[in-house]
């Protein structure tokens, strides 16, 4: 019982659509129990509709017999779960319904129904994504260590770029993302073997008091494609957008999910990114804005965040990662032919196809600075545009 237990808390908080299967073959569906999301409630008919992860459709019969629990996010023993009622069910809540499902896998008379309610599934989700962002270190993997099996990770700082030691011990938990994933979530178990140098690595836990070393409770690494170029057009439709790729200056097709972290850097926050040095982003000696104010839709954890993860004060260097993850969000019907746009990818089978984790727009003045800066070193005129060092594939919870 508690390795099903294990497995429907686990869905609950990981629910994206991964496309529609056939009925027979969704795995949330078994002889014996159903899990997803509610989409409906019929109370005087003593009826729930459930969709699954999958897109099945499930119709729950209830009565006088069945018993309701509701679990908290994340929790697999069922001795903490407490007793409700079928009111106190609502829309959208994670489902797990036991009872003999039908032959034809569309409806089961539920003998327990257990939910974890949506909105302590958000809460849950929001002090994630709270704690990754305020403990939490990015960076690409310069060197790896197998005897210690320890981590350099290069950050950004004030002074360039910035060398972290992170070591893996057997407490960490190690997750990559497979080619072609986009979710955060859909991380799978790695090991240390698995990483590779050129990996973006994002990790949770707590710096040194020199910044020279991350103890991570969790890291999570990946092979990502960082991509850029000017928007051709955009179907919303289709939720793809057609790219002129300026590495590559091949035609590209981008498709954007739902999971895709869509935004857009304000044009007085790019201003004040530049300003942080000689080289842009990420560079030496930048002054702050005149008056020290933060223009609108700058992070708002303290200013722009240090390589070691914390906020810091304008001109100190910072995060990107943490500085995309405050950004306001974007739509893709918010994206106009003509502008630039910078994303990233897992790295997929069809190099002419690519599926954005994060997208960003905004991003022209990059361009620009890196093309001022290329065109600076001897040889590199008509080299293509290095996009590889600007860290922004592994997104977040």
């Amino acid at each position: 019982m508690k390795k099903v237990f294990v497995v429907f808390a686990l869905a609950l908080l990981t629910f994206t659509s991964t496309g529609v299967l056939a009925q027979g073959n969704d795995p949330a569906i078994t002889a014996t129990r159903v899990f997803g999301k509610i989409a409906e409630i019929n109370a005087p008919a003593g009826q729930m509709t459930v969709k699954t992860d999958a897109g099945s459709v499930v119709t729950v019969s209830v009565n006088d017999k069945t018993t309701y629990e509701r679990m908290p996010p994340g929790e697999t023993d069922r001795s903490k779960a407490t007793k409700i009622t079928l009111t106190d069910i609502a829309t959208g809540d994670g489902v797990y319904a036991r009872g003999y499902v039908a032959a034809d896998r569309k409806s089961v008379p539920a003998q327990d129904v257990i939910v974890v309610s949506q909105s302590d599934i958000a809460k849950k989700q929001e002090k994630e994504r709270l704690e990754w962002r305020q403990r939490g270190l990015s960076g690409v993997i310069a060197s790896l260590n197998p005897q210690t099996k320890e981590i350099t990770v290069t950050t950004r700082a004030a002074a360039g770029s910035v060398p972290v030691i992170v070591p893996v011990t057997d407490k960490v938990r190690l997750r990559r993302y497979a080619p072609d994933s986009i979710k955060f979530s859909d991380a799978k178990k790695s090991s240390f073997e698995e990483l590779k140098v050129g990996d973006q690595l994002r990790a949770k836990g707590d710096k040194s008091e020199d910044g020279s070393h991350f103890a991570a409770e969790e890291i999570v690494t990946g092979s990502f494609r960082t991509v850029g170029g000017s928007v051709v057009s955009v179907d919303p439709a289709a939720s793809e957008i057609k790219l002129n790729d300026i590495q590559t200056k091949q035609p590209l097709t981008v498709v954007v999910r739902k999971e895709t972290i869509l935004k857009r850097i304000p044009p007085e926050f790019m201003q004040m990114m530049m300003s942080m040095g000689p080289g842009g982003p990420g560079g030496a000696g930048g002054q702050a804005p005149q008056g020290g104010q933060k223009p609108a839709g700058a992070p708002t954890t303290g200013g722009p965040p240090t390589a070691g993860g914390q906020g810091g004060p304008p001109g100190g260097g910072f995060d990107i990662q943490r500085i995309i993850d405050n950004l306001p969000a974007a739509t893709l019907a918010d994206l106009k032919p003509g502008e630039m746009i910078l994303l990233s990818s897992s790295t997929g089978a069809d190099p002419t196809r690519v599926t954005a984790i994060t997208l960003v727009a905004g991003v022209e003045p990059i361009f620009t600075m890196l093309q001022a800066m290329q065109a600076r070193q001897a040889g590199a005129a008509n080299r293509p545009l290095n996009l590889g060092t600007i860290n922004i594939g592994i997104g977040g919870p």
